[in-house]
């Protein structure tokens, strides 16, 4: 979430503080921003890929669920399908690994990362300076906020500037929550903020009158209008940044295979395919970066 969900762990960064300072950096985790390891030069994705992930034959990737059409289930069913469990799928392939997707709660992604449990995470997360504390990112997409409302735009909300001494949702632990709280910083008359815990449910409190607008992700906007005409979104984006799949910081070497794996399908277009599959194609990114946010 903005999930970008987009700072989306901001309630957890206590959490992540800690995880920051019991993590080890190795030399090759501390690669300039924008680039891999050199060593990554002329090689395959699958020959970059550490032997002990060769070995277990397995990538785990975990993703938090309910930010369409980024993560979600299929209607009806408990099938994790999306923007991200498609590329998640491809990277795999091109890595010669049987994918193995898990859905885990947004705030405890990093967590689970640290300890072992997942390989990488894939979930509309920013690529933050405070979450490249603990983790590594493989930035793969670039968007930012939006402004929602109802349709027709009954309270005349232009910009940022026309929440201040309005009743907003905004999801907690997200980067909107972390722009709709700059704003109100900048406030005379303070907006009345509520917390949700997705934007789904954040646009339940617009359907009832709760809440007057929200601020949402522009792909999941985009999507929510595209399914119903309850809704409105201003055009202007805030906080644009990219959002990166997670590698534990220990894992320098998954991190650049990976890197290479995402450069490999956008070379040959797969990557832009899966994005244009989902409408989202205006945030792909024209290369593959490491550690690129701001």
């Amino acid at each position: 979430m903005n999930r970008p969900r987009s700072l989306r762990c901001l309630a957890a960064l206590a959490v992540l503080a800690l995880a920051a300072t019991a993590c080890g950096r190795s030399s090759q985790g501390d690669a300039p921003s924008g680039s891999a390891s050199q060593t990554t030069t002329g090689r395959t994705a699958a020959e970059l890929l550490p032997a002990q992930y060769r070995q277990k034959g397995v990538l785990r990737v975990a993703t938090a669920v309910g930010y369409p059409p980024m993560e979600m289930y299929a209607p009806g069913t408990t099938r994790l399908t999306g923007v991200d469990p498609d590329l998640a799928k491809a990277i795999a392939q091109r890595l010669k690994l049987k994918l193995e997707l898990t859905n885990a709660a947004f705030d405890g992604l990093i967590p689970g990362l640290e300890s072992g449990r997942f390989d990488l995470v894939m979930s509309s997360m920013t690529d933050s300076a405070q979450r490249r504390q603990a983790v590594d990112f493989v930035d793969y997409f670039r968007t930012g906020g939006v402004v929602m409302t109802k349709k027709g735009n009954p309270q005349g909300i232009n910009s940022l500037a026309d929440l201040c001494g309005k009743t907003v949702v905004l999801a907690k632990g997200s980067s909107n929550l972390q722009i709709g709280e700059e704003q109100n910083a900048k406030c005379r008359e303070k907006m009345r903020i509520s917390q949700s815990e997705d934007a789904p449910t954040g646009l339940l409190q617009l359907d009832s009158g709760r809440a007057v607008a929200t601020i949402v992700d522009y792909p999941v906007a985009k999507m929510f209008t595209k399914k119903s005409n309850a809704y409105e979104v201003l055009p202007e984006q805030y906080g644009t940044a990219p959002w990166g799949i997670a590698a534990a910081k220990s894992q320098a070497g998954l991190r650049d295979a990976v890197h290479k794996a995402l450069q490999e399908l956008i070379d040959d277009g797969a990557y832009k395919k899966i994005l244009d599959t989902w409408g989202v194609g205006d945030s792909a990114v024209p290369a593959a970066t490491v550690n690129d946010g701001q």
